[in-house]
């Protein structure tokens, strides 16, 4: 039985969801935000996170970790902040010595909602609807939850079909 850890990364609020893979269906585990102090130094932030996803990883087990990948953003500063929150994660996932895999955003959003423009709130709604949720997850635990479904999908063909086009596997990381 797998169990992913997906993760929607961020400076102020990083998502994490867990499935499981069971038989040939995925089922949702748990998920929920990881909340940074605004006003915290970036390090302290970069900390908390790192500790936040360690207790995530030891509580849940998972077997790997997928997470979305970085897009260009016109903002430097926001970018870089992105990167720094991303290496927290990584080095999480390295210390538990788990393989972590990449996804473009527009990648899971055509898998999960059928369209790599899709917005939010299709985004929750096809989790919802592919997990058996009784209604809509938070926007970054959505996020991280499709994350975990977009790996699934592309190391099993799993996720139910939403019209999605075939694309290459996600990065992995070592």
């Amino acid at each position: 039985m797998s169990i992913i850890l997906g993760i929607d990364p961020g400076s102020r609020k990083t998502g994490f969801g867990i499935v499981r893979l069971d038989g040939r269906k995925p089922v949702y585990v748990s998920s929920g935000v990881v909340k940074l102090p605004t006003d915290a130094p970036l390090a302290e932030r970069l900390n908390i996170l790192f500790e936040s996803l360690v207790t995530v990883m030891s509580e849940y087990q998972p077997n790997e970790v997928a997470v979305e990948d970085i897009f260009m953003s016109k903002n430097a500063m926001s970018a870089l902040k992105l990167g720094h929150a991303r290496g927290a994660i990584m080095v999480a996932a390295g210390q538990q010595s788990l393989p972590v895999f990449e996804y473009e955003a527009r990648k899971v959003k055509q898998v999960v909602a059928g369209s790599g423009n899709a917005d939010k709130l299709s985004v929750q709604h096809m989790v919802a609807r592919q997990l058996n949720l009784p209604g809509r997850p938070q926007e970054d635990a959505a996020d991280a939850l499709a994350v975990a479904l977009c790996h699934i999908h592309f190391n099993t063909g799993v996720v139910a079909s939403t019209g999605a086009g075939r694309f290459s596997r996600g990065r992995l990381r070592n």
